[in-house]
This record gives structure tokens, C-alpha cells and sequence, in this order.
């Protein structure tokens, strides 16, 4: 495994940048972005990138512990991150996300809303770029890692791209939809491949499908029984915001924001403690939480029920306060 060397910082900018930047590929930003485009902007744009984005994560993920490439040594490389040195390096699933997610936004609204295409292309590139830089400057990839992640990304989203209106139909139309979306990532959690040592890779695509089946039930229910959706009315793209806009959009998204992190807290406390009861562990006992009958309940019941929050319950508290 090598081990961490000390450093000292000489460029602030590029720190910080790349710091940010790298935020930009976890569970921060998937916490936000996603939920934001959902409540603001448009539902079906916000489907098809949880769609593409659960999709690509998963293989992604689970790519890592079938190959078993190592990631860069520490020395001679300075590793910035100390929480997924423990994960295999080949693909960078942080490329993976961040050219699904770029790319998906840039060619769902492209398809629905009127602005530069040449502005669309440029910011999807610019985003995945410095999501992809910022694993090279923090040591956590090599240049072959990030480039591979890219490109199993890119191709992914060219399969997909000729499926997406027919997913998204059976999504929301097939009575089948809410067992599936729940059925089919627990058998793919509970099946994860299996490593010699702990990795954080099974909890984290346990996390990423749990979101991705709440908020898949939750399109499916909201669609059942007609719930209104943005289909543009928050954030226009290409459009200057008005000021009154711009207060609506930020009080739906800091609202929402708030419900789904009490939301993740909550379930947390309960289901873990459910589980520790049943095991009898306690619930400060890290090594308990990662046997595989309690990470996979834990994270799959927790994040499916942010991720049906996000898209029923907090619409329909949006909906209480006025702010539709």
C-alpha cells in the first residue's frame, strides 16, 4: 500500500481548485446537483442523468475490484485523500461520473431548451476535465486510470443515449417499475464482488443504487398519480434569472436540501440501530458495519429513502409552502 508523505502547499489555486474539484465526483455533489435539477429544472432531464449516472457508477465500481489495478504508490506520488486509497484504481469512477453526469445534463436539455450549443459543449468538457485533473493532482489516479473512465463513460453513454425514452417510459408507466428498482440493485448489492480485504467500493455502489431505486420508485409513484413537474418553469437555461426566480429556486433547493439531509441523519440512527439490535453490536462498532449483511441494508434502506424523499415528499412540501 505504500505509505502517505507530508506535504507542503506552494500553489493555493490549484490546491483548492482540485480539491473542489474532486468534491465534484462524491456524494456531496450528487447530494445536491441531482435533487437541484430535479426540483428547478426539468424531471426528465433529472431521470435520465440518475438513470445514466446508477448505470455507469455501478460498472464502474465494480470494473475496479474485477481488475485489482493498483492505484499510484505513495512515495514517490503525494496522495491528498486518505478514505479510497484502500479502492483499486482502474477506471476512475470520479471520470466515469463526472462525463455521465456532464454529458447526460448537455444532451437532455439540448434536446429541450434553446441556447448555445457550442456553450453546452464546452461547459460538460470543462466540468469533466477538472473532475479528471483533480484525481491526477491528488495522487489518486494515474493519466491511464482517468483516460479509461472517460472513455468506458463515453461509450456507456452512446449505448444508452438510443434506450433513454424507452427506460424512462417503462420507469414511470410498467406496474413492475417499484419491485424492479428495488429487486434488481439488492440482488446486485448483495452479489458485489468479493476482495480479500475491506474496501469502501460495495458500501459506495450500495449508496449510489439505493438513491438511484428510492428516487426511481419515487418517479414512478409521482407519475401514477400525476404530480405536477418542472418542465422548465424554475431554470431556463440560456435565460437570465429574474430576481424573484432566483429566490424561488434557491428557497426550493435549501428546503429540499435540508428535508434530504435530515432525512439521511434519521435513517441512519434508526436503521442502524435496528441492525445493531438484531446482530448485537454497537453502533460505534466500524468493523460490525462493514460485515455485508449490515452495509448493504444500512446504506441500500438509508439512500433509497433520501432518494424517495428528494423526489415525492419534498416536491409535495414545496407544493404546502408555495414555492411551485
Amino acid at each position: 500500500q505504500g505509505c502517505t508523505q507530508k506535504y507542503i502547499v506552494k500553489n493555493c489555486f490549484y490546491y483548492y481548485l482540485f480539491k473542489f474539484s474532486a468534491a465534484l465526483g462524491e456524494e456531496i455533489f450528487y447530494i445536491t446537483f441531482l435533487p437541484f435539477t430535479y426540483w428547478n429544472i426539468d424531471h426528465s432531464v433529472s431521470r435520465r442523468m440518475i438513470i445514466v449516472w446508477s448505470i455507469v457508477m455501478y460498472i464502474g465500481q465494480v470494473s475496479k475490484d474485477i481488475l485489482k489495478w493498483p492505484r499510484p504508490l505513495s512515495p514517490p506520488v503525494v496522495k491528498l485523500e486518505m478514505r479510497t486509497n484502500a479502492e483499486y484504481g482502474m477506471p476512475s469512477t470520479h471520470a466515469m461520473a463526472a462525463t455521465a453526469i456532464s454529458f447526460s445534463f448537455f444532451i437532455a436539455t439540448t434536446n429541450q431548451y434553446k441556447y448555445p450549443f457550442e456553450l453546452g459543449l464546452a461547459a460538460a468538457f470543462v466540468f469533466s476535465t477538472l473532475v479528471c485533473l483533480s484525481r491526477l493532482y491528488t495522487g489518486m489516479h494515474t493519466v491511464l486510470d482517468v483516460i479509461g473512465g472517460a472513455l468506458i463513460s463515453a461509450v456507456l453513454l452512446v449505448l444508452l443515449y438510443p434506450a433513454w425514452d424507452t427506460i424512462d417510459h417503462l420507469l414511470l408507466t410498467s406496474p413492475f417499475c417499484p419491485l424492479f428498482s428495488v429487486v434488481v440493485p439488492l440482488v446486485l448489492c448483495y452479489n458485489y464482488p468479493k476482495l480479500d480485504y475491506y474496501s469502501p467500493t460495495r458500501g459506495d455502489t450500495t449508496t449510489i443504487l439505493g438513491a438511484a431505486a428510492g428516487a426511481t420508485v419515487g418517479f414512478w409513484l409521482n407519475n401514477q398519480y400525476a404530480a405536477s413537474a418542472h418542465t422548465g418553469t424554475g431554470v431556463q437555461p440560456g435565460l437570465p434569472l429574474a430576481s424573484s426566480t432566483m429566490v424561488f429556486v434557491l428557497a426550493r433547493f435549501f428546503t429540499g436540501l435540508l428535508v434530504v439531509l435530515l432525512t439521511r441523519w434519521l435513517m441512519k440512527s434508526v436503521v442502524l440501530g435496528v441492525l445493531g439490535y438484531r446482530y448485537q453490536f454497537p453502533m460505534g462498532d466500524l468493523q460490525a458495519r462493514r460485515r455485508l449483511e449490515v452495509e448493504v441494508p444500512y446504506k441500500f434502506v438509508t439512500y433509497s429513502c433520501v432518494g424517495f424523499t428528494a423526489t415525492v415528499l419534498v416536491p409535495l412540501l414545496h407544493q404546502l409552502l408555495g414555492l411551485m
